[in-house]
C-alpha cells in the first residue's frame, strides 16, 4: 500500500520519518499505553483512520526501549548512611546479579510476570553478568534513602535494591523509579513530554536526536548499539 492512500501531506510526511526519539513515560501507564496513544495521536494528526482499518494502523511502526532505570528510591530499617555507603562499593563494576521473578523475561514463551499473576510456580533465572558504571546515594532520611544508578543494559534496579538490603541483613524494596538517560537521550532535553506529540515536533525531535550519532549509520546498527530506543519507521504496504 502507497503512503499515498493512508491521507493527505500530513500523512506523507509522518510516514517519511524514521529514526531514534525520546518520549516521556509519566507514572501510571505502562510504556505499551503510551505508545498506543502516540500511535493514535499521530494518525489522529495524519487523518488516518485507527478503528475500522486495522492494516493501515499497522503501517506506522515505533517500538520502545526496555527497562534501563537510572534513579531510584527505596525503604530499609535501622542502618547507618555510613552502612549503606560502605555497602554500595560492592555493587559498582562488573557485578552477578539475578533477575527479579516478576519481570518480562519469559520461560516457555511466556513472561514470568504472567506466570506469576496466574499462580504458577516460578524458578529464579541464573544469575548473569552486569556492569554498573557509578552507584551513589542522593539523600539518606530513614527508613527512605535515594540512589543515582548508571549502569549497562539487562540491569535490575529492583534486584540491585533487594540486594542492597539483604546484604544489609535487612530487607529493601523499590518505592520510586525514573529513568533519567538512556544512551545520549535525557529525560531534561529529548524526552518528549504529551502536548508535543505532533507529527512537527516528532520530526525536529528525530533530526536532533540523529545529530547525536557520529557518521551515518543504518538502522540495523542503531538497534544493535541502543537497544530498544524509542523509533519510528516507515512500512508500505
Amino acid at each position: 500500500m502507497a503512503t499515498g492512500e493512508l491521507g493527505g501531506r500530513s500523512a506523507e510526511k509522518l510516514f517519511s520519518l524514521s529514526g531514534l526519539f525520546a518520549v516521556y513515560k509519566p507514572k501510571g501507564p505502562t510504556s505499551a499505553a503510551v505508545l498506543n496513544l502516540l500511535k493514535e495521536r499521530l494518525l489522529a494528526e495524519a487523518g488516518v483512520p485507527t478503528k475500522d482499518n486495522k492494516r493501515k494502523r499497522r503501517a506506522l511502526k515505533i517500538g520502545h526501549g526496555g527497562t534501563l532505570d537510572s534513579a531510584a528510591t527505596g525503604v530499609l530499617d535501622q542502618v547507618t548512611k555510613g552502612d549503606l555507603e560502605n555497602v554500595l562499593q560492592k555493587f559498582t563494576g562488573d557485578i552477578m546479579q539475578v533477575p527479579p521473578l516478576y519481570s518480562a523475561l519469559k520461560k516457555d514463551g511466556e513472561r514470568l510476570s504472567t506466570l506469576m499473576k496466574r499462580g504458577e510456580a516460578v524458578e529464579a533465572k541464573p544469575a548473569r553478568p552486569v556492569k554498573v558504571y557509578s552507584l551513589s546515594l542522593q539523600q539518606f532520611q530513614p527508613p527512605l534513602f535515594t540512589l543515582d544508578v548508571e549502569c549497562g543494559g539487562g540491569f535490575y534496579v529492583r534486584s540491585l535494591v533487594s540486594d542492597i538490603g539483604k546484604e544489609l541483613s535487612t530487607c529493601a524494596s523499590i518505592q520510586e523509579l525514573t529513568r533519567t538517560k538512556h544512551g545520549p537521550f535525557t529525560l531534561e532535553e529529548h524526552a518528549l513530554h504529551e502536548d508535543r506529540w505532533t507529527i512537527d515536533e516528532i520530526a525536529r525531535s528525530l533530526e536532533h536526536c540523529m545529530s547525536l550519532f557520529p557518521g551515518e549509520q543504518s538502522h540495523k546498527k542503531f538497534k544493535t548499539e541502543l537497544p530498544g530506543e524509542t523509533a519510528v519507521s516507515r512500512e508500505d504496504k
